[in-house]
């Protein structure tokens, strides 16, 4: 599969998490369905294009840290972000098992903001 085959698979799995959950980049991957590529997660994130808008700052580390350098506008950002969705966000980190997205089988078969192969841009405004 290209590579664009897996940013899009990562793509398609950010888009659906819920305002007010969480993922980890592993989380991501594995759902996407390539375990141990957390670091594909990063780059895909990172090169994504803007008009997908995905949510991008519902992604944090394993540890539910933002892995973003703490005196960064990224990282100020997405805090502020988060917290805009009620996400509390205590010295850089999210409490997981509190706001963790464990998705059920229809959230992966149906949610919000899957894109179509076909179109680059979906049409979820996700």
């Amino acid at each position: 599969m290209s590579t664009d085959g897996r940013y899009r698979r990562i793509w398609n799995q950010v888009a659906i998490i819920p305002p007010g959950k969480v993922a980890s980049y592993g989380q991501i991957a594995q759902l996407a369905g390539m375990p141990r590529g957390a670091r594909m997660v990063g780059r895909a994130l990172g090169r994504a294009p803007a008009e997908l808008k995905l949510p991008w700052h519902r992604v944090l580390n394993a540890q539910g840290r933002i892995a973003l350098p703490p005196d960064s506008r990224g990282y100020q950002r997405q805090q502020e972000q988060l917290q805009q969705e009620g996400i509390e966000v205590i010295s850089g980190r999210v409490d997981l098992s509190r706001f963790g997205w464990r998705p059920t089988l229809d959230e992966l078969v149906w949610g919000p903001g899957m894109l179509s192969d076909s179109d680059p841009g979906g049409e979820s405004g996700a």
